[in-house]
């Protein structure tokens, strides 16, 4: 990966997308896969954002099935199967689990209805490229044995459970930037900490943007034929400012979800409770911790200034304690927390949660910003789908030929793997004096990559050294800072590895990677002390 600004480039291209989030990687990914010549800038990092602040899971939307929203269902469960074929290293089946208890909202009839529904909409669930990682139907278990498996279950009026499959995302930054690197790899060029502080416009036709580089504050004129917002809570901020701050017409909704990490809690399955209010909270399992979340909460502010805040930890934890049968969770008990914004269409129900995860495709021609077009809403999971609908407007807006799209088709990038179990078995036999929670972790995170960073380690041998319990070593912060365009210590820390997503890593890794990064990034103390204390205000719980 190489950063656009640190080369020499053309100013022009056929398409320009502001916003490096999921939505956006992954509209860079479907136009460069049909031959276009794609140019991506994003204010922040890769997945800073939205991207990262999700529950980490690849799912259907059970809850959708309420609202018969059966087009996105159906929709979200093919591109479930089509994310585990084609990021096999990253996504893996993980079973759910629905207790059932003596009141309306939680009955058993309503839930195997539901179930049922589920599992026809995924019938072909089973086809995957991996054989290993097809998803069986649902079954439905007593109470005894759903207090044998999962603990935490609240037993009052408990009459049992259904178990079913969904997928977890193992690390959605990375899995944003292998499709990032996809794009790359068919042609497209990229730029982070690249802000995009206006359009380019003439006659009410967009031409481009004018976009400043964040590293040397030197500002570019870019052109191309069509650019495409894809900013996510910062949509309408966009556009107003594309509109000359006269404030557009198009709203979009944000909603605030935030997700706890505390000591592990669940064995297994994820654990999914619905709150008096109707609201499903969930206990996820995930690199030997749990996950809490997530809240669902109408944000009004600027999404510049969005920041975890303690009352909403709280108002998470008192949830939690409510619904689970485990001694009361405190403050004291989180380990880490991060949240995001979604955005949303601003056309659904007046609540955030009951809000529709659908997704708008919408042509500014409307607002008189003729070679604009604007993506909203969606969720992790059918970002390629949507990416493959934004082509067909692309198409249209560009007088191209459309062609039928071939990302469902192809692995992502160091993500050919046939057989993971298989993959991971080769790694341990072809790398003995590495552990095997290194191999795991390595091997699963960094996919065919991961060739190179053991050989980092073995060239170099302090590189070797195990950085987290997962088992990473610091030679992954010297690859991410070499080869996948790491400038900070947060892209470091929590977007690039693992090291800082479990909360603070201690005092020692924590100073063994801020003087590698130092060392490979020629930081002088005053910009090192920088990067530490950006990194402590994410790494310290609101007070």
């Amino acid at each position: 990966m190489k950063r656009l600004f640190n080369e020499k480039f053309d100013n022009h291209f056929d398409l320009i997308i502001v916003g490096g989030g999921i939505s956006g990687v992954s509209v860079a990914y479907e136009a460069a896969s049909q031959g276009l010549k794609v140019a991506i800038f994003e204010k922040g990092d890769f997945g800073e954002a939205t991207s990262a602040a999700t529950s980490k899971l690849i799912h259907g939307g059970l809850r959708y099935l309420k609202n018969l929203e059966f087009g996105l269902v159906r929709e979200s469960l093919t591109e479930r199967r089509v994310l585990e074929n084609i990021a096999p290293n990253l996504v893996y089946p993980l079973p759910f689990m629905i207790p059932t208890y003596s009141n309306l909202k939680n009955n058993k009839f309503s839930l195997f209805i539901g179930m049922l529904l589920y599992d026809i909409l995924s019938l072909d669930k089973a086809w995957t490229w991996d054989r290993t990682k097809k998803l069986p139907f649902h079954k439905t278990i007593n109470a005894r044995r759903t207090l044998n498996m999962e603990p935490s279950v609240n037993e009052c009026k408990l009459n049992g459970s259904s178990i079913y499959y969904d997928c977890q995302n193992l690390n959605p930054e990375r899995l944003t930037l292998s499709v990032l690197k996809s794009a790359i790899n068919n042609g497209a060029v990229s730029a982070n900490y690249a802000k995009v502080e206006a359009f380019i416009k003439e006659n009410n036709k967009v031409k481009g943007v004018k976009v400043k580089d964040l590293f040397n504050n030197k500002e570019y004129e870019i052109t191309a034929d069509l650019t495409i917002n894809c900013t996510g809570p910062w949509t309408d901020i966009v556009l107003n400012s594309a509109l000359d701050n006269k404030e557009t017409s198009h709203h979009i909704r944000r909603s605030e979800g935030i997700h706890i990490i505390t000591k592990k809690l669940s064995f297994k399955h994820a654990v999914l409770m619905m709150t008096k209010e109707g609201r499903h909270i969930m206990l996820i399992p995930w690199r030997n911790y749990s996950i809490i979340g997530t809240t669902d909460k109408e944000y009004l502010g600027d999404p510049d200034n969005y920041k975890v805040k303690k009352e909403s930890i709280l108002e998470l934890l008192d949830e939690f304690n409510e619904n689970y049968g485990l001694e009361k969770l405190t403050y004291k008990d989180v380990q880490f927390a991060y949240g995001g914004l979604r955005p949303l269409v601003d056309n659904q129900a007046e609540a955030s949660y009951q809000s529709s995860r659908k997704y708008e495709i919408y042509d500014n021609a409307k607002d008189g910003l003729d070679g604009l077009i604007t993506v909203e809403g969606g969720k992790y999971t059918t970002s390629r789908k949507l990416a493959a609908h934004v082509m067909k407007r692309i198409s249209k807006k560009l007088n191209r030929k459309h062609h039928k799209s071939v990302t469902n088709k192809k692995y992502l990038v160091d993500s050919d793997i046939k057989n993971m179990e298989s993959f991971i078995r080769q790694l341990v036999l072809r790398y003995p004096m590495f552990s095997e929670a290194t191999i795991n972790y390595v091997g699963r995170n960094y996919g065919l990559q991961c060739h190179t960073i053991f050989r980092l380690a073995m060239y170099d041998k302090p590189l070797s050294l195990v950085v987290s319990q997962d088992g990473e070593i610091l030679a992954e912060v010297v690859y991410v800072i070499k080869k996948e365009m790491a400038y900070t210590l947060s892209d470091i820390l929590f977007r690039r590895t693992g090291i800082g997503t479990l909360g603070y890593p201690g005092d020692d890794v924590f100073s063994i990677v801020v003087e590698t990064a130092k060392k490979y990034l020629k930081w002088d103390n005053e910009r090192t002390q920088s990067e530490i204390e950006e990194v402590m205000k994410v790494f310290n719980l609101p007070k």
